[in-house]
């Protein structure tokens, strides 16, 4: 029988919250008295993250366990849970229980009003303003360069149709972006706030090195805003170039060769000016050969290594 709805989690070393978000998050779907499937994703965690999520399996019929075999990077295990969902509707969901498990029912009840996808703003975040910061940096420069606008992407408590879920699944690129990605085949979409809480156990698994790694993810795999703004700035340059030689080419004119110093340092700064325009070019076009490498290859996202529990062919545990 098809479940009424799926909870998608991805799970890399959460050993500490994995019991209070297994109770939550039970507790809390049940309460809905609708059918429903549990999906842990252990993302390659080296704690027993792993363990855990199998022994749950074993105590509640409602989870199912999917296990990589090693670190792959958070988007990458949901879309692993995305293709053992069977739920009419699907909920992705943070293992740190920084957005509470409690608002589950209110997603659900948005999608029964027929959107495509809920999103969620995170009321009152506990988190540094470091984090915060960045954040807000992320999601004004993502609404920028897609045009979708969206107010808080960092948020993973979020609610898709299945038929959503499908059309991801069908995209092919290594690296994408889950919120964006299904705003582009949704129709309708709507966002409420969300409570927010600190982090009880473990840290935070985005270090500064990882936001601007998401950040090149963002503006690369969704979107072709860097070449447009590089093509008018490279234009806003050149323009800049022709004018400046005008204006040197006048004023030596009218002051003479002594006042330009027959113009080397002019020559200089000038060259500087586009060697460093060209190793932005360069940079840039980098990124998108890269992500072309990368997907000519047509390498697998993630490869499963055992799932357990309750899953589409069947009960009982496989391995894969």
């Amino acid at each position: 029988m098809r479940p009424e709805f799926s909870i998608v989690v991805p799970v890399y070393n959460e050993a500490e919250n994995l019991d209070e978000l297994l109770s939550r998050t039970l507790a809390s779907c049940r309460a809905i008295s609708r059918s429903f499937e549990f999906i842990l994703v252990d993302d390659g965690s080296d704690d027993d993250s792993a363990a855990r999520i199998l022994a749950a399996v074993d105590r509640d019929p409602e989870v199912v366990a999917v296990i990589l075999n090693r670190n792959y990077g958070q988007h990458a295990a949901i879309f692993a849970g995305f293709e053992q969902c069977r739920g009419r509707v699907v909920i992705t969901l943070d293992a740190d229980l920084q957005n509470p498990p409690e608002e589950i029912p209110r997603l659900l009840a948005e999608m029964d009003k027929g959107v495509d996808v809920v999103g969620t703003v995170r009321a009152r975040r506990r988190d540094s303003f470091f984090r915060r910061f960045a954040s807000s940096l992320v999601n004004r420069m993502v609404q920028k360069s897609t045009g979708v606008m969206m107010h808080d992407y960092g948020c993973m408590l979020r609610a898709y149709r299945a038929h959503i879920v499908a059309a991801m699944l069908q995209c092919g690129e290594r690296s994408t972006f889950i919120p964006i990605l299904a705003n582009a085949f949704a129709r309708a979409t709507v966002e409420i706030e969300v409570d927010h809480a600190a982090r009880a156990h473990g840290d935070s698994k985005y270090s500064l090195m990882k936001l601007v790694a998401l950040q090149f993810d963002l503006l690369t795999s969704m979107s072709t805003f860097p070449l447009r703004l590089l093509s008018v700035l490279g234009t806003m340059i050149a323009a800049g170039g022709i004018g400046f030689g005008g204006l040197l080419f006048i004023l030596r004119l009218v002051y003479g060769a002594a006042w330009a110093v027959s113009g080397v340092f002019t020559l200089f700064a000038l060259l500087f000016v586009f060697i460093g325009a060209q190793f932005i070019a360069m940079g840039l076009l980098g990124e998108y050969i890269g992500r072309i490498y990368h997907d000519v290859r047509a390498r697998p996202r993630y490869f499963i290594q055992e799932i357990a529990g309750r899953v589409a062919g069947g009960e009982g545990k496989s391995d894969k």
